[in-house]
C-alpha cells in the first residue's frame, strides 16, 4: 500500500456519509423523521407515514376480501389483486416500522398506481377486463388509496424540504 494515501483511505473509510452520486441517492431514500432539525416535524411525518400506513392496509384488506369474493378466478386481474392486497400490506409495516423516504414512495406509488389501475378498468379496459365503479368497494377504495398517496407525498414533501440536523 501506498504510504502517501494511506490518511486519504483511513479518511474516506471513516467518514459516516457515503460518497459520490449512489452515496447522496441512498442518503436520499434513507432519509427519515428523526433527522429533521424539528421534533414537531418529525412527529408530524411519523404521524403521517404511520396515517399512510393504514390505508394502505385498508387498500390492501379490500383487495384481498374481493379477491376471495370472486376476483381471483378473474385472469390476470385475480393474481394482481392477491399480490396488491400482500405487498400492499408488507409495505405498509415496513412504512410503519422504518419511516424512511424510499418506504414514503413505494406506499404513495402503491396506492396511486392502484387507484388509477382501478380507473384504467372502468374507462378503458385492463388486461381485457372492465369495471364498473358501481361494484363493492370502488368508490371507497378511490377515496382511501388517493388520500393515502396524497398523505405519504406530504410526508415525503416534509422530509425533503425540512432542515435537518447537521
Amino acid at each position: 500500500m501506498n504510504s502517501d494515501h494511506a490518511g486519504t483511505l483511513l479518511q474516506a473509510e471513516g467518514t459516516s456519509r457515503p460518497a459520490g452520486f449512489l452515496g447522496q441517492v441512498v442518503s436520499f431514500l434513507l432519509r427519515g423523521p428523526g433527522q429533521l432539525r424539528s421534533r414537531p416535524l418529525g412527529w408530524g411525518v411519523s404521524l403521517l407515514a404511520v396515517a399512510g400506513a393504514a390505508l394502505l392496509v385498508w387498500s390492501g384488506a379490500i383487495h384481498l376480501q374481493l379477491w376471495s369474493d370472486g376476483y381471483s378466478d378473474i385472469s390476470v386481474i385475480g393474481p394482481l389483486f392477491l399480490a396488491q392486497g400482500i405487498v400492499g400490506i408488507l409495505i405498509a409495516l415496513a412504512l410503519a416500522v422504518f419511516r424512511r423516504m424510499v418506504m414514503l414512495g413505494a406506499g404513495a406509488v402503491t396506492l396511486a398506481a392502484t387507484a388509477v389501475g382501478l380507473l384504467l378498468s372502468v374507462h378503458v379496459s385492463l388486461f381485457g377486463y372492465r369495471e364498473s365503479l358501481a361494484v363493492p368497494y370502488a368508490v371507497s377504495s378511490l377515496v382511501i388509496e388517493f388520500t393515502g398517496a396524497a398523505v405519504l407525498v406530504v410526508a415525503a414533501l416534509v422530509l425533503l424540504i425540512a432542515p435537518r440536523r447537521g
